[in-house]
């Protein structure tokens, strides 16, 4: 069977990294950079939003966005970008990567001006037209994620391959450091030229008129790096065919249709998503990757969308009756950023680092052990923290969950769904996988934002119902990592396997041809 292997399959599999890796690295990398910027610049603006439309005159706190409105303008991407997920890894599988890779980007670049352009005369208008284009930001933003994996791991060779999914992934913790910084400029900026006085001292005046362009400028920001990638995108080569790959690989390779044709009609590689037989091979592996992203994605999007609700609990973020609205922005941006440039980037790149030398099983495993150490320890003594001279600890140990979100699960979910399924099927499963994993963040974000309102109505947010509190609410966080622990044992370990090994694309009548599998990778159809 070994003489019907591909030789621009085998070649990719024992190929030097060459610039071409890098090239595709950068490439896309820069959806997931505008993909994290786009998803996670929203929480910055939020409490701004709610003080330009939401503004009650003789209220003792500045205006905050309706609960309704709130879960909206939070979840409504993630609808978006779960239906995307869903749709563009199935039309990756049926049309190529290549030609749906560019409507990703163009729907993004389109969706980001637009939002900034939200128009309308009432403050419903408003939220209106920024929830329908932020939906469609999403649905572009959903098929990088199916397409961006798909395309690197079939790019890669067996050695490096995990680093460099997980390096394209990684370009996410750039996106969300970015947005941060940008709001830290604009927001400097207005506030700078723009003075204003305190909520205290004059309600109406703390919102300079000027304050309705931050966000704005901060949402249709994420529209450049999308618009810089596009050329160089639509000059990568597509994965499948040998033709291309052969460009790529910078080798002299024989057209192959013939054998390409025969593997194509093999019985045992003809199988469908809902068949029998991929459900004997790949049914807990895909439940596997399902349940680990999901759960993973509660913890980590209700963190970071909510990490300004968490801050102002325990007094870092001072009160907001005590700052004028732009200036508000600018100290939800700082922490933020904080909080990314010390844990959230570095450990995506520790995941670069150890993914093919640990393995994707054991980060995974030891991400959720360390994420649900670290919830309990913040949510059991949760009042101590709350006292001022420990507020720098709180910091610190929460700052720890997101580096082991980074160098852990929400790594690896990303990595071992483009490298364990068929190469016909494997756009979809990772774009299924995908998907789960947003329905767990619209889970978060919907979820958290109401559980973590508190019990005493004094400290609530205005129009919420009494919530579980927000330490009831990160031990409920706790618990799920603890169940995504117990779930990452349904998922195989893909270390230094080829993709047709793994896929298991080379078995015929039930069992494995060891030769084929030793030398070669079956065509991606």
């Amino acid at each position: 069977m070994a003489g019907d292997q591909l030789t621009v399959l085998n070649a990719l599999d024992v190929a030097k990294t060459q610039l071409y890796h890098f090239t595709a690295i950068v490439i896309a990398g820069m959806g997931f950079f505008t993909d994290a910027y786009d998803l996670f610049c929203i929480s910055l603006v939020t409490k701004l939003l709610g003080r330009i439309y939401y503004h009650v005159d003789g209220a003792k706190k500045p205006g905050t966005l309706p609960p309704n409105v709130s879960a909206a303008v939070n979840g409504v991407a993630l609808c978006g970008t779960l239906a995307g997920q869903l749709f563009f890894g199935w039309l990756g599988d049926k049309l190529g990567r290549k030609k749906v890779y560019g409507i990703t980007l163009i729907l993004m670049v389109i969706s980001s001006i637009a939002s900034g352009l939200s128009f309308g005369k009432s403050a419903k208008g408003v939220i209106a037209t920024l929830c329908f284009f932020r939906f469609w930001l999403g649905f572009g933003i959903g098929g990088d994620y199916p397409l961006s994996a798909t395309i690197m791991s079939e790019y890669a060779n067996k050695k490096t391959r995990g680093a460099f999914i997980a390096a394209v992934f990684a370009m996410q913790g750039f996106g969300i450091l970015s947005g941060g910084i940008v709001a830290l400029i604009v927001s400097s900026a207005f506030d700078h030229q723009f003075k204003a006085p305190p909520y205290s001292v004059d309600p109406v005046g703390s919102t300079a008129p000027e304050a309705d362009y931050v966000w704005r400028i901060v949402l249709m920001v994420g529209a450049l790096p999308a618009a810089l990638t596009y050329y160089w995108r639509m000059r990568m080569p597509e994965t499948a065919p040998a033709a291309d790959m052969s460009k790529v690989l910078q080798v002299e390779l024989e057209a192959e249709e013939d054998k390409v044709a025969k593997l194509s009609q093999r019985d045992s590689n003809s199988f469908g998503l809902f068949s029998r037989e991929f459900l004997k091979r790949h049914g807990l592996h895909l439940f596997g990757t399902t349940s680990t992203w999901f759960l993973l994605d509660i913890a980590f999007y209700s963190q970071n969308l909510f990490q300004k609700d968490i801050f102002s609990a325990i007094g870092w973020i001072p009160p907001a009756a005590t700052m004028n609205a732009i200036h508000e922005v600018y100290k939800i941006a700082r922490a933020q950023t904080l909080i990314a440039l010390c844990s959230t980037v570095p450990g995506y790149w520790f995941t670069v680092a150890f993914i093919d030398y640990m393995g994707r099983f054991a980060i995974q495993m030891m991400g959720f052990f360390f994420m649900t150490v670290f919830m309990f320890a913040l949510a059991i003594p949760y009042h101590h923290w709350t006292l001022k001279p420990n507020r720098i600890g709180f910091v610190i140990i929460y700052s720890l969950t997101f580096f082991f979100a980074n160098f852990g699960p929400n790594a690896t979910t990303f990595v071992v769904p483009a490298e364990i399924f068929p190469a016909r099927l494997r756009s979809t499963c990772h774009g299924i996988s995908a998907a789960a994993g947003k329905a767990g963040a619209i889970v978060g974000a919907f979820g958290f934002l109401y559980a973590a309102q508190s019990k005493d109505p004094t400290k609530r947010d205005a129009g919420y119902p009494a919530g579980i509190g927000v330490k009831n609410s990160l031990i409920m966080l706790g618990v799920v990592n603890f169940v995504g622990m117990i779930c990452t044992l349904c998922v195989p370990e893909s270390k230094g396997r080829s993709l047709e090994e793994l896929s298991r694309e080379n078995e015929e009548n039930g069992e494995t041809d060891q030769t084929a599998n030793a030398t070669g990778r079956t065509v991606p159809v």
